[in-house]
């Protein structure tokens, strides 16, 4: 039995330790706005918070999250409402296919937690998660107007 906080509730999920927190929150859980992409922690769409902290899930054991917080995209707003970064990633169009933008969302709102105001530098090494559309320009767009909102 693994016991943390999901998306501001406490949760307990009876499953081995080693299965990949992806997993749990997909299959166990229910919540699929966490996607599958690579299974080695390389394109960034398994991206959610623990403790605040983009991390990626399809390599982390769920067993390391006990105890922990972890937030994913359906707990990023509140309720209904969306967050000034799902806004400004409407209002720059960046989504084409989609499937990535729960861990570039995730990602970004990492960044900008730890940095307000960040250059296109700083956006560029941070963001390492991979958009196979190649919306990265907009992704940038999307962030300075979400800093600047």
């Amino acid at each position: 039995m693994v016991q943390f906080t999901l998306n501001g509730k406490a949760v307990s999920v009876d499953v081995e330790g080693d299965t990949p927190l992806l997993w749990v929150l997909r299959d166990t859980i229910g919540l699929t706005g966490t996607k599958f992409g690579c299974g080695v922690a390389a394109c960034g769409a398994c991206t959610v918070h623990l403790d605040g902290v983009a991390t990626r899930t399809c390599v982390l054991p769920v067993e390391a999250v006990e105890g922990s917080t972890v937030t994913t995209i359906e707990g990023s707003g509140q309720g209904d409402t969306i967050t000034r970064l799902q806004q400004a990633w409407i209002d720059e169009q960046v989504p084409q296919c989609g499937y990535c933008q729960s861990g570039m969302i995730m990602a970004a709102a990492s960044l900008l937690a730890e940095n307000p105001a960040p250059t296109d530098d700083d956006i560029d090494a941070a963001m390492t998660n991979i958009c196979r559309c190649g919306t990265y320009s907009r992704i940038r767009r999307a962030i300075h107007r979400a800093a600047q909102a």
